[in-house]
């Protein structure tokens, strides 16, 4: 196996805007603890830094955070900042804001004025003058509302300079046509996997259609989401997994993968195993006959 095929880069690439990333990523909500938001056991701070060092040195050149992904003891967007700065020049950040936690953990939804607060803190943290990508993410309750308005003080935002391209996340395929009234799109992030809902793919595939990336959250853990994947995975699963002699985690981001060209995986971990896992997953090529067992 040749060495790009060890590395991020065996899944290729994809463009956010005119940033060009590797379509395997890492997401770093699983840094801060076993289970994220305090619920779990905390990680080792030195470790945690030595896997995001670990993750850029196979070839992970998009990350994933938020201001909100801390414990009482760890912040994700401190440790990327003290792993990886100063950062690597084709190293991209993609941050959200509109949910963010008070010091006590609790949550709280930002008004649009707000908004200019969340990516002010996202760049204190991260030691940047300007993010990357942020994302607008939709609360569960206002999954059949208006974003325009703070999608629109994102672009406001964009337009000053602290913001570099803009996303959205949690969206409806009218949420997403809305945004695109106001400024460009460059990425989707939205719950998928295996078993997804015909609207889910009907958006992955509109996504496809207006070269948007598409990047799922949870390909890994399906409905158990934060808890992590459930302890049983599907026959179908299992035999593909038996097949190729990988983990079921494994197939699950490969399937993901398979979606299109413009899908980007984020996997998140705080192990290192399964960091080298995840990442050998973008190398794992599935059959039409196992794609469609799968489906």
């Amino acid at each position: 196996m040749s060495q790009r095929t060890n590395t991020a880069a065996a899944a290729g690439t994809w463009r956010l805007g005119d940033l060009i990333v590797n379509r395997l990523g890492f997401g770093a909500m699983r840094l801060t603890g076993t289970v994220p938001f305090d619920r779990g056991v905390p990680r080792d701070r030195e470790e945690s830094i030595g896997l995001l060092r670990r993750a850029v040195e196979l070839g992970v050149n998009h990350i994933d955070t938020a201001a909100f992904y801390f414990s009482a003891t760890r912040s994700a967007n401190e440790l990327i900042n003290r792993a990886l700065a100063p950062y690597p020049e084709d190293l991209v950040i993609t941050t959200k804001v509109w949910p963010g936690r008070d010091t006590s953990g609790a949550w709280w939804w930002a008004t649009p004025a707000q908004l200019r607060g969340q990516v002010e803190e996202n760049l204190r943290q991260l030691g940047r003058d300007h993010l990357d990508v942020v994302n607008l993410r939709v609360p569960p309750s206002r999954r059949t509302g208006s974003v325009g308005e703070h999608f629109g003080a994102l672009a406001e935002l964009r337009e000053a300079g602290l913001i570099r391209h803009l996303g959205v996340s949690n969206v409806t395929s009218e949420q997403l046509t809305e945004a695109l009234a106001i400024a460009p799109v460059v990425c989707v992030q939205n719950p998928y996997g295996i078993g997804a809902a015909s609207e889910d793919r009907a958006l992955l595939h509109r996504c496809g259609e207006l070269g948007i990336a598409f990047v799922p959250f949870f390909a890994i853990a399906g409905p158990g989401r934060e808890a992590g994947p459930a302890a049983q995975d599907s026959e179908e699963v299992r035999a593909v997994a038996r097949a190729h002699g990988v983990s079921a985690a494994q197939v699950r981001l490969a399937w993901t993968l398979h979606q299109g060209p413009h899908v980007l995986g984020i996997p998140g971990t705080g192990d290192p195993g399964h960091l080298a896992q995840n990442i050998a997953a973008g190398a794992l090529r599935l059959s039409k006959e196992e794609m469609t067992l799968l489906t």
